[in-house]
């Protein structure tokens, strides 16, 4: 991190509400845990009065039969987050330029900022069309956030394999695949993935994660990754989440019939874009989308004011959360 560029970047605003009076739909979190978590995180008590083994064996092999690479390609982290920071240290310098999707999660521009590098930034849906050959980086969201398009799988291999022809390391943020079908591209030549356990499972307090590189970018991520990067609660609870086959095949299957549930009865109210992930944005036109954030929170109910992020200026994003709750979402947007 170049310390001259901390005082010219500020913090990101993101979603989620701390009172627990409040149906929270500004973040994308899953309701529900995977049924077992509770006696996995009250074991790993008896093991938290020692330090973790800082290989994370079991850890490492969950994630690698999670998202099909080799236990050797993960770098345990504490959260998706930290794997993208993580990431950005390991490949980027002071001058460098980057590749910046938007609208998109505001981290990146922010991480790159505290780097003293330099964020291109360039439309998500015209990224993989952009030429990597005179960035240090390139950075996709997939599925992006928060307008939840996915990527063609083929197209993104194919941009991969450009990338790595050019030298540029591929940093593919996969916080919300889990919720969706398609495939991860971990353990892809010169691609680094950044894997969320939080949102998944619905432990977003938890501050699990990873990334998976090979060959010399991987080298770099585990030498630079500090000591014991998880605890033990966490990874315990991570291990046996991501073991969890039917809770993610029934998620996905909730979310994805509640989304095309909620965008049918959404579209008289908003322009609803079409999403591969845990949420929906929407396009409120000439009415002030702070004003539908108040009357919203009025009745205890959070939405994400979109507008924070960069390129939107009339939108909200509303979460997909459980059939009840997406009810009484719905109920109040029609009315205001």
């Amino acid at each position: 991190m170049n310390t001259d560029a901390i005082d010219d970047v500020e913090r990101v605003p993101h979603g989620s509400s701390n009172d627990l009076d409040v149906l929270d739909f500004s973040a994308n979190i899953n309701p529900r845990t995977p049924s077992g978590v509770e006696d996995a995180y009250r074991d790993a008590l008896d093991l938290a009065g020692t330090y973790p083994p800082d290989d994370y064996p079991a850890y490492r092999d969950a994630a690698a039969n999670y998202v099909g690479c080799a236990p050797e390609e993960v770098i345990p982290t504490p959260g998706g987050l930290a794997a993208i920071r993580l990431t950005i240290e390991t490949t980027v310098s002071t001058g460098d330029s980057v590749l910046v999707p938007f609208p998109s999660f505001g981290e990146y521009h922010r991480e790159v900022r505290l780097q003293g590098a330099t964020p291109a930034l360039v439309p998500h849906d015209r990224i993989l069309e952009t030429d990597p050959t005179d960035h240090a980086l390139v950075i996709v969201c997939n599925p992006n956030n928060p307008t939840g398009d996915v990527y063609d799988s083929d197209e993104l291999r194919r941009y991969a394999e450009r990338c790595r022809n050019a030298g540029t390391p591929l940093l593919v943020d996969e916080a919300f695949l889990g919720f969706s079908e398609q495939e991860s591209i971990a353990g892809q030549a010169g691609v680094i993935v950044a894997r969320s356990l939080t949102k998944l499972f619905g432990l977003p307090g938890l501050r699990a994660g990873f990334a998976v590189a090979t060959g010399s970018v991987r080298n770099r991520l585990e030498i630079a990754r500090r000591a014991w990067t998880l605890g033990t609660p966490a990874a315990a609870v991570g291990t046996y989440s991501m073991g969890c086959t039917e809770f993610i095949a029934e998620t996905r299957d909730r979310i994805r019939n509640e989304r095309s549930r909620m965008r049918a009865r959404l579209a008289d109210t908003f322009d609803v874009h079409p999403s591969d992930a845990p949420f929906l944005l929407l396009t409120v036109s000439d009415r002030d989308p702070r004003a539908i954030v108040r009357a919203a929170r009025k009745r205890d109910v959070a939405i994400r004011d979109a507008t924070t992020f960069r390129g939107l200026d009339s939108h909200v994003r509303v979460a997909v959360r459980l059939p009840n709750e997406n009810d009484r979402l719905l109920d109040i947007l029609e009315d205001v």
